[in-house]
């Protein structure tokens, strides 16, 4: 008769199917390491059970190369045919959960936890009537696994969960892209709103991992979220980096009870034995599996920390030392293949060290901390002035990040002018991690170059307390005049905006003050909401003196100029003034540029003359995927309200994946008005759609048209 163990091994055997037989990569779900953090218990716990299976004929083993897990061969387990046959044969209730369709977001590995009924079923409770948690504990006392139980309860009750993992580059924007996808809305209130539903839980995982720099934004999501109606569980190492958060109850969950406890050691430990291990360890559950059967019965009272530092990280190798050290020392997980020290990994492995995301490993957090306290300042620096130097030769995003991280803290003089240059790389594709990098660096110098490169991060990001805080710090200017106007934009504040650009404009050189005119021009045109006038007149555009330009800014100076002209003469129906203004883009572009295309097109459909609509829709399918496509777009949905063909709201609809640019600031307009679309176009999401265009608008330095929203957000409620 099978024991209960061994039915676990034989049904999460048969979540594979045979042809992985003979694969040459295997996934380390079937290595002896991934076999018994599925089933919760330490790796000696599966041992005797596994050879009597193997015994019986219902599994095999084998040596083969296992998926992330180095260059070295490892054991794995693989079911036979009567070993498969078996596993059909048991009861429905034992065979793995379906409900996984009901999950959004990086949910961990299920495991089978142990003595938590109590906690698990308070927990449930809660989260089914709404309730908000904040779900506190040491590091490694079960908080992840806990919380992904509660998850799979709540699935079979048909309970939609979104799930995120925070780590130090996580922001709202981050967690909203795990609950809701790529195409998550920035803003925290946003966010809180299209994830909110009927019979949907929001879980966040280790947010003791958020970066300082993001507790804010976090906070806001956190507190948006009370708002609704949905149960939020926030897991948290104790003391939680917020402190006590307003509209949650916080449930602190303690070691095991010996009794429980001594269920994840293996049953060849005599019951004594296992009870002094379970005391001397507090009923801790990583500090059991990190526990071998080969050590001394720890010294009871012995802080877990303590016994990680004098025995688990003692007995490991230098190799194994050498690759935890470069994962503790890494801002974000690796893969195995990123490793410049991976001759480790297997034993890290084998000792219940790590934590597996994927294909994305750390130290389990408890460990790293202990190692990270443990080793010396001045190696800790030559470890990260090493990694900086490997890193530096890789390409790529990530790699320009990690070396960031690893040249902050290697205690050299800091390449100013190489890192503003790369945090704006970064935050192409990255905002959360370029503002995470500039925050550390401000504790290793105070550059205005690098305060300034805050500014506009934050900025675009829409941070205006932040942005306030670093143009306090930089020198007086007028760079620092010209931020001030834009925080005061951002901030609603038009009349203080316009004082202040007139004072930066007089402080400017002649060059810049009319590079400065020009941009503040077209951003008065676009603020606005379709279907409202422009305030921008001939008569400002006039006033513009390009003579004070040099010769190599003068021509894209005029050009756009131009193209402001054109556009207030085709709102005003102005026929002359096109005709003269489209003969001078003519000379300036040549008559087959591509983009007098869309001008031509902007000026037809605004006119609703017959055919227009046809010739929108002839070049929106002709466009490729770029800024233009959306352009023609937006202007055909606002010529076509309030009814809009449905070949139209199909294109808007495939055009959200087209990915734009928030450090352009045309992108950034065409990103609000973008969302003021959707909402049109979605009315059941207008709320949350909205109010990421408010947010937007606001970023975008369109303050009139962010207030505009809201009051017709606030009239359509």
């Amino acid at each position: 008769m099978l024991s209960e163990t061994q039915r676990r091994l034989l049904l999460r055997l048969a979540d594979f199917g045979a042809e992985i037989e003979s694969a040459w990569d295997v996934p380390r779900a079937l290595s002896l390491p991934g076999l018994a953090e599925h089933l919760g218990l330490v790796r000696s716990a599966i041992h005797t059970p596994l050879k009597e299976l193997e015994s019986s004929g219902l599994i095999s083993t084998r040596s083969a190369h296992v998926i992330g897990g180095g260059a070295r061969r490892r054991t794995v387990v693989h079911l036979t045919d009567s070993g498969r046959e078996r596993a059909e044969n048991l009861s429905e209730e034992e065979l793995p959960d379906k409900s996984q369709s009901l999950a959004i977001g990086p949910l961990p590995i299920p495991i089978q936890i142990r003595g938590r009924g109590e906690e698990l079923d308070n927990l449930l409770m809660k989260l089914l009537a709404g309730e908000n948690l904040q779900l506190t504990g040491l590091p490694g006392i079960g908080k992840t696994s806990l919380t992904r139980s509660v998850a799979d309860l709540l699935m079979e009750r048909g309970f939609k969960i979104r799930w995120a993992t925070c780590d130090s580059d996580s922001d709202a924007f981050a967690i909203g892209s795990m609950w809701l996808g790529r195409d998550s809305p920035r803003d925290p209130t946003a966010i809180a709103s299209a994830a909110s539903g009927n019979k949907t839980a929001l879980i966040i995982d280790e947010v003791q991992e958020l970066h300082p720099r993001h507790l804010s934004s976090v906070k806001s999501l956190l507190s948006a979220c009370v708002e609704t109606s949905t149960g939020v569980l926030a897991a948290v190492r104790a003391p939680s980096p917020f402190g006590t958060l307003s509209g949650f109850e916080e449930i602190r969950i303690q070691g095991l009870e010996t009794s429980d406890a001594v269920e994840l050691l293996p049953n060849s430990i005599a019951g004594e034995t296992a009870e002094k291990v379970a005391k001397a360890l507090g009923g801790h559950p990583l500090a059991l599996h990190l526990w071998s059967p080969d050590e001394d019965i720890p010294e009871e009272g012995l802080a877990v920390q303590e016994y990680v530092q004098s025995t688990v990280l003692r007995r490991l190798t230098n190799e194994g030392l050498g690759t935890l050290d470069e994962l503790s020392l890494s801002p974000l997980p690796l893969s195995v293949e990123e490793l410049f020290v991976a001759d480790g990994i297997a034993e890290l492995d084998d000792s219940a060290v790590l934590r597996w995301m994927e294909s994305l490993v750390e130290p389990h957090h408890l460990i790293r901390n202990v190692r990270r306290a443990t080793v010396e300042e001045e190696i800790a620096r030559g470890l990260h002035t090493k990694a900086a130097e490997i890193w530096s030769t890789r390409v790529g995003t990530r790699a320009r990040r990690i070396e960031a991280h690893h040249r902050l803290n290697s205690g050299e003089k800091l390449d100013t002018r190489w890192l503003a240059e790369n945090v704006v790389t970064i935050s192409r594709e990255d905002s959360a991690a370029a503002a995470v990098l500039i925050d550390d660096a401000k504790q290793v110098t105070d550059d205005d170059n690098l305060r300034y490169t805050a500014i506009d991060i934050a900025f675009e990001r829409g941070e205006s307390e932040v942005a306030s805080e670093h143009i306090d710090s930089v020198s007086d200017s007028p760079q620092k005049l010209i931020r001030k106007a834009r925080l005061a934009r951002l901030q609603g504040n038009i009349e203080e905006a316009e004082k202040l650009q007139q004072n930066a404009l007089e402080s400017l050189s002649p060059a810049e003050a009319v590079r400065a005119k020009v941009a503040s021009l077209v951003r008065a045109h676009d603020d606005r909401l379709p279907g409202q006038s422009t305030k921008v007149q001939n008569s400002h555009i006039d006033d513009v003196d390009l003579s004070r330009l040099p010769n190599t800014d003068l021509a894209s100076a005029s050009l756009a100029l131009d193209l402001l002209r054109h556009a207030v003469a085709v709102e005003s129906g102005n026929v002359e003034t096109l005709a003269n203004v489209r003969s001078s883009l003519v000379a300036q572009m040549g008559e087959d540029h591509p983009r007098l295309a869309l001008i031509d097109l902007r000026a037809l459909v605004t006119s609703k003359a017959e055919g227009s609509l046809d010739a929108a829709r002839k070049y929106i399918n002709s466009e490729g995927e770029n800024v233009d496509k959306i352009i023609a777009i937006h202007m055909s949905l606002e010529a076509t309200s309030p009814s809009h063909p449905d070949w139209l709201v199909s294109a808007h609809n495939n055009a959200i994946a087209i990915e734009l640019r928030p450090e352009i600031p045309s992108h950034r307009r065409i990103m609000a008005q973008r969302w003021y679309w959707r909402g049109v176009l979605e009315p059941n999401m207008r709320l949350s759609h909205w109010r990421e265009a408010i947010s937007r608008f606001k970023s975008a330095e369109c303050p009139s048209a962010a207030s505009e929203l809201l009051l017709k957000l606030t009239r359509s409620l």
